[in-house]
């Protein structure tokens, strides 16, 4: 992994980014971009947001890359939602998580470098790889039904007649889901009800498997979405390319307190390996709160349970691409970001104010991580 560090003094913004570069055109970029002047007004900000942008094009580093993924980390979805934009061949999320610096705005980017054929329809973007797999990246699937369990029934309908047109279903395609629930200590439950029915019902069970997720407090712009879900899946994935992660030693299955995600999950490509470590937080392996009411020693625990699910896939913390961070307490900022500016301070992160789905749980991390493999038998990425 190598790592980029970019600060532009005239906007006021930093860069920390990844590269996984195996040569030729299959590099990928994980950025992450963050305001450091929290006293620029809001247009300020997301005008320069977007000036890094267009300067990260400019960038040699990101030379003959395509911007394919952008999420928005933002204080006030609502009001500040005439500043998001568009871009052609991006899909954009945006999820009021307040950043925790002090700033209004933040930004996750994924780029991958050419030879992409890239169609965007309606909320998903679908990439085609020259020689290598198709890739679907869908955001803001959500209902304005002001009712948790009908929004995650109607979201997951809606996800899957888009599988359907690209020959995928939810069982065998889906790697990764985002789903996040305003009042997560209040509707969390029905969400959760309403997900276990519908994956009964598409044959994800405890017999199966179920999907690598993150699901936590978020706020989509329209006040009356209790429900917002970002996905992403790939077509046409072969026998043995993707290795669910549990890690027995430190974590329960999830299916033994009535939830239905998967620890973690990997998908080997023919030079390369994706593993996708849902949110994590300070667990054991009875299902149980290790450590309540001290963040820090949370955090130690939720480090540690993510080691032992990357290790599971061959991987470390060396070979995290981006990590999120989500604290439920805004004082405990300061102590968390001089821990990760301490011992992670290249990783692309980001640390939000996010409550997570057990009030006792103080902090949750997800994280992506790249590893290079060699395996002919499997597609190309």
């Amino acid at each position: 992994m190598k790592y980029t560090n970019i600060y532009w003094d005239d906007l006021a913004i930093q860069l920390k980014a990844t590269s996984f570069d195996v040569g030729g055109n299959a590099s990928e970029f994980h950025s992450i971009l963050q305001i450091t002047d929290s006293t620029l007004d809001v247009e300020t900000q997301f005008l320069n947001i977007h000036t890094a942008i267009q300067r990260i094009a400019d960038n040699k580093v990101f030379e003959g890359t395509d911007l394919i993924w952008k999420r928005y980390f933002v204080s006030d979805a609502i009001n500040q939602s005439l500043y998001f934009e568009e871009y052609p061949n991006a899909v954009s999320s945006i999820v009021q998580q307040p950043p925790l610096n002090g700033t209004k705005v933040a930004l996750w980017l994924y780029y991958i470098k050419g030879n992409n054929s890239i169609l965007k329809e309606g909320n998903t973007l679908v990439v085609q790889r020259n020689g290598g797999s198709k890739h679907l990246y869908t955001a803001q699937l959500h209902a304005p039904l002001k009712n948790e369990y009908a929004e995650t029934e109607y979201i997951f309908n809606s996800y899957n007649e888009i599988l359907k047109q690209h020959q995928s279903t939810l069982k065998d395609n889906c790697i990764r889901t985002w789903i996040y629930v305003q009042g997560v200590d209040i509707h969390y439950q029905e969400m959760v009800k309403a997900r276990v029915a519908y994956f009964e019902q598409e044959g994800l069970n405890k017999e199966t498997h179920y999907i690598a997720s993150t699901g936590i407090e978020g706020r989509h712009i329209h006040p009356h979405s209790l429900v917002l879900m970002d996905a992403y899946a790939i077509e046409g994935v072969k026998p043995g390319q993707i290795k669910f992660l549990h890690g027995l030693t430190h974590l329960n299955r999830t299916h033994d307190y009535g939830v239905t995600f998967e620890r973690g999950t990997s998908i080997d490509f023919a030079d390369r390996r994706h593993v996708y470590i849902s949110g994590t937080a300070s667990i054991n392996n009875k299902g149980e709160i290790v450590h309540p009411h001290n963040v820090m020693k949370q955090l130690d625990r939720t480090l540690e349970n993510i080691n032992v699910l990357l290790s599971e896939a061959e991987c470390g913390m060396t070979d995290i691409a981006q990590m999120i961070i989500y604290i439920r307490d805004i004082a405990d900022y300061s102590l968390v970001n001089r821990f990760f500016d301490k011992n992670y301070i290249d990783i692309p992160k980001v640390i939000v104010l996010a409550p997570v789905c057990r009030p006792g749980w103080l902090i949750e991390i997800e994280c992506i991580a790249i590893k290079n493999i060699a395996n002919n038998l499997l597609p190309e990425f």
